[in-house]
């Protein structure tokens, strides 16, 4: 993620108490969250039904108003606004719904001797109040797709999204609200100065989306309440094209994937590993690619957004002095306009290639072959995303096989996240946990074990009791213990 994005480092503590009342601006809301949160109003699956549904009349009602915020702040395309926030909001609500009664579920688990007249079972229960912190460059998408998890899951939910993204938080602030119950969801607006104070509260739960700088005070903050996270971050995403596949189909799924939303994707690819010949023949692809997508000058497209604020147009600008500018590398500070960008040349201490580019560029590095594509891969932070195209398998299975990314999509880029049944996350520098669909409740919901034994039959235990007998111990480990089962040889 875009590393504008920021705040410090928060320090120090405030309870509910009174005095944490006066010192900290949020402490009433919190501790007025978690007293709901205690009667256990979010329990029932009645409830949690009811507030899913209302976030859909949010969805429905204010379908226009998001187009209008997000045209606001980044002139972002309605096709897109629909496909990439609204649409993927409403699949993860649907799924929710048609789901939620599988998931709250008693999961039941085997047992050994001793315990099989009892019952055993994880019980999937709320965290209590949680936090979403959501980024601004998918201001709707990500701060509702984890909400939606955390209202399945029953908690209590405070929502703080992104101050950069101007408009789109005006309209979550003043809106949302009215269709959710105010006992239990809060939206704060806050910046920097106001998020440190928001995160010296004690949470049950952090959900933030974000920059790797910024996820690091995030899980600092959590510390001090030993508050578990879930932190979705961003990384340079790969992506291999091997000298086998389809040029011409590679070039409109890369040139898409990249310069959506003007770039201010975190699964975006980030970067392109080929050879050198492969280079040559991707150069005209991507141009014609770019030229169909947007037209003759991708300025005047009504396709094509824009960067978020001057300082991200400012900081992606700046890395247009990497390499040598192939295709595109007009700007206009004024509209914070640039336009989709293809650099050669790129070295890997290039400032391009130091930080997410988080914009409509995309340098090509090239390599000798696959080996070393895997090689250049594994050197550098695990990404978030990594892309491979070639029409051979093999080759696509070594670079599955040999590398690690929050995620892997080959002969494509950015449609994993249009799955609900995979797992959305990153690894180490890209990120800690994970969601989308019923990943998402499970996020959310603490794996309860229980164990309800009967009150009698007190004579079985005495195996167990002191004083200790060495004979008892074999009776004891076949009662307990879990044996491996017997291997079946085919002969």
């Amino acid at each position: 993620m875009d590393t504008s994005d920021r705040a410090s480092p928060a320090s120090g503590s405030a309870g509910n108490s009174e005095e944490g009342a006066r010192m900290n601006p949020y402490a009433g809301l919190v501790s007025r969250l978690r007293a709901a949160w205690l009667s256990g109003k979010t329990r029932p699956m009645e409830y949690r039904v009811a507030q899913l549904e209302a976030l859909g009349r949010f969805l429905d009602e204010k379908n226009q108003d998001i187009l209008d915020v997000l045209a606001s702040d980044m002139r972002k395309p309605p096709f897109e606004v629909e496909i990439s926030e609204i649409s993927i909001c409403r699949s993860e609500l649907n799924h929710a719904l048609n789901n939620l009664g599988t998931w709250m579920k008693d999961e039941h688990v085997e047992k050994n001797w001793v315990t099989q007249l009892d019952s055993a079972f994880i019980r999937k229960d709320p965290y209590g109040v949680v936090l979403i912190i959501g980024p601004w460059n998918y201001p709707i998408n990500l701060l509702l797709v984890p909400l939606i998890g955390a209202i399945a899951a029953g908690n209590c939910v405070i929502m703080k999204p992104s101050e950069i993204s101007k408009a789109a938080e005006k309209l979550v602030a003043e809106m949302l609200p009215n269709y959710l119950d105010k006992d239990c969801f809060a939206v704060v607006t806050a910046g920097v100065e106001e998020t440190n104070k928001l995160l010296e509260n004690k949470f049950d739960y952090i959900f933030f989306t974000g920059s790797p700088s910024v996820g690091r005070i995030i899980m600092t903050a959590a510390a001090k309440h030993l508050t578990p996270v879930t932190l979705e971050l961003g990384g340079k995403n790969p992506c291999y094209v091997s000298d086998n596949c389809e040029v011409q189909n590679v070039a409109r799924r890369v040139a898409w994937g990249r310069f959506f939303n003007a770039g201010q994707t975190c699964v975006a690819p980030d970067y392109v590993l080929c050879s050198a010949e492969m280079r040559e023949k991707l150069l005209p692809a991507l141009r014609e690619a770019i030229t169909e997508f947007y037209g003759p000058n991708p300025q005047e497209s009504p396709d094509f957004a824009r960067i978020v604020g001057d300082k991200q147009f400012q900081r992606v600008q700046a890395l247009l002095s990497s390499g040598r500018v192939a295709i595109g590398g007009q700007t206009d500070e004024k509209e914070r306009y640039i336009a989709p960008t293809v650099l050669v040349d790129v070295r890997p201490e290039d400032p391009a290639m130091q930080e997410e580019i988080f914009g409509p560029i995309l340098p090509i590095l090239t390599v000798a072959n696959v080996d070393e594509a895997i090689a250049f891969i594994n050197t550098r932070e695990r990404p978030l995303a990594l892309y491979a195209f070639s029409s051979c398998k093999k080759v696509l299975r070594r670079v599955l096989e040999q590398t690690s990314s929050g995620g892997f999509c080959a002969n494509d880029t950015v449609m994993q996240m249009t799955l609900t049944s995979l797992p959305f996350g990153g690894i180490g520098h890209s990120g800690l946990g994970h969601y989308h669909g019923r990943f998402t409740f499970e996020t959310f919901s603490h794996p309860r074990s229980a164990l309800l034994r009967g009150a009698g039959r007190e004579s079985l235990n005495n195996v167990r009791y002191p004083p200790y007998a060495s004979r008892r111990l074999p009776l004891l480990r076949v009662a307990t213990e879990t044996r491996r089962a017997a291997a079946c040889v085919l002969l």
